[in-house]
């Protein structure tokens, strides 16, 4: 037997290249189709788990489908929602992706099962009186066409890269399936406009204390002579300011499902919580700080630890409040059936809180990374104290949106202050140039061109996001409007 030559080798070679091509390509197209199969199988369990909980009581085989739709909707919030709590921190670099997925699906489920509450108002807060509709099988078609209309519609947000409210869809769902169900009579149009009163106001406040922080940061740690002297001072009362607020924010959207708390308990809370931080954190920057040198890059190690924290505080949050738009109108289609009326507000079984806890977990771990790289990289470019102002600003904006009544989207708040924060560091920048261009302070001068071209927010993600809030809720209302069609021309 004769050896191969050297054409022969090169000719092995090539070969062996197109078929590691090949792998390769086979392997890129493949791992979507992973994710896609792990989510079907974690949908039927949620139909075998409602088929085990239900046997053959009337109306089980609707119980059934509506778990599968409550999966889905679960998973599409992981994919979705949750990626403001984390892309902050990952696009910071204080979290790894690997980091901020395994924090956020332990805190979520945490958030979820333990302070998910065990009351929900299912009727999306009053949007349609459940006494408008006619019957039971009415009400729980309604409720069947919100959670699809807003899961689709959820995943088509995610899959076109846009973080939206999952809030804001179960509204619309709500809204499209009691009209037809209905009519027009039926909606509060009162609650409705105060709810699309919110898409404005929910991203301006969280901007606007974004950017607040971010000045504060720059003109009283950044621009100073001694930056390190600086941080040691001011950044414990920004970290006592973030526990305070976090103290306050989880006592109202957190800890209220499992005691009643008011507005001055929760404020009294997060100053207790304040103070304990501060009297921590204070030896702690200190010890962080020693041996730093005297530039910006060394003050994003001291906000490092404070960002993941606050980061795990947002995810335990979000999964206490979030779950029920997963597991709302599950719950109240398993009451309808089972107890042959209908009801504003219902108890949720353990097996449907189970089903939205690990739902949200799944999502975030199959296709949560696309929405974490978008909000954390894609908008504007974060650092640890850009991504610290955002994570305050969602956490006090909510309070004073509480405080105030205002029914506010976490998504619109997180993205909302990423937009302040870009855009604040777009007018500084812009200050800055224009007072070395009229020669007052020695700087490179910029031209006019290298100025445009310097834009810090990405406008093409900017225009995309605020098109997908504005209609989220008539796009949720009009797929659930048509999907209870199909479910009443089925029946």
């Amino acid at each position: 037997m004769t050896e191969p030559n050297d054409y022969q080798w090169k000719t092995l070679d090539k070969d062996l290249k197109r078929v590691a091509k090949l792998e390769t390509g086979t392997m890129s197209v493949s791992r979507p189709l992973v994710g896609v199969g792990i989510s079907l199988t974690f949908i039927a369990l949620a139909a075998l788990a409602a088929v085990m909980m239900t046997g053959n009581e009337p109306g089980s085989l609707i119980i059934v489908i509506s778990a599968a739709f409550g999966a889905y909707m679960a998973l599409n919030i992981g994919a979705n929602d949750v990626a403001n709590n984390m892309g902050p921190a990952v696009g910071a670099n204080a979290l790894s992706m690997a980091g901020a997925i395994a924090i956020a699906a332990v805190c979520e489920s945490a958030g979820a099962l333990l302070a998910g509450g065990d009351v929900v108002s299912t009727i999306s807060k009053g949007i349609i009186a459940p006494e408008s509709v006619a019957d039971v099988n009415t009400f729980t078609f309604a409720m069947m066409s919100a959670l699809l209309a807003a899961a689709i519609w959820v995943n088509l947000a995610t899959w076109i890269g846009a973080p939206v409210s999952t809030t804001h869809s179960v509204v619309g769902g709500v809204m499209g399936a009691g009209i037809v169900a209905a009519g027009m009579g039926a909606v509060d149009w009162g609650t409705m406009g105060t709810i699309a009163a919110s898409w404005v106001i929910s991203p301006a406040l969280g901007g606007l204390i974004a950017a607040g922080f971010l000045a504060f940061i720059k003109w009283k740690i950044i621009y100073t002579e001694d930056k390190i002297a600086s941080a040691r001072r001011w950044v414990p009362v920004l970290i006592a300011i973030m526990s305070a607020a976090f103290g306050t924010y989880l006592a109202l959207k957190g800890v209220k499902h499992l005691i009643k708390i008011s507005m001055p308990t929760a404020l009294l809370i997060g100053a207790g919580v304040g103070l304990l931080a501060y009297l921590a954190s204070v030896p702690y920057i200190a010890k962080k700080s020693e041996g730093l040198e005297n530039r910006n890059k060394s003050l994003k190690v001291l906000f490092g630890l404070p960002l993941v924290i606050s980061a795990a505080l947002l995810s335990f949050a979000h999964g206490a409040n979030d779950v029920a738009n997963a597991v709302g109108p599950l719950a109240a289609i398993v009451y309808a059936q089972e107890a042959g009326e209908f009801a504003g507000k219902v108890s949720i079984p353990h097996w449907v809180m189970i089903i939205g806890a690990f739902g949200i977990s799944f999502g975030l771990v199959l296709y949560g990374p696309k929405l974490i790289r978008m909000v954390g990289n894609q908008i504007t470019k974060l650092n640890p104290m850009r991504a610290y102002c955002v994570a305050l600003s969602a956490a006090m904006t909510v309070i004073v949106a509480s405080w105030l009544g205002l029914p506010v989207s976490s998504t619109h708040i997180a993205v909302g202050g990423i937009f302040g924060v870009g855009f604040f560091r777009e007018w500084h920048a812009e200050r800055r140039a224009r007072t070395v261009n009229q020669g007052r302070a020695p700087a490179k001068r910029l031209a006019p061109e290298e100025r445009v071209r310097r834009k810090l927010v990405r406008r093409s993600h900017f225009m995309t996001i605020v098109a997908a809030w504005v209609i989220t809720v008539p796009a949720a209302a009009a797929l659930s409007a048509a999907v209870f069609l199909i479910l009443e021309s089925a029946n």
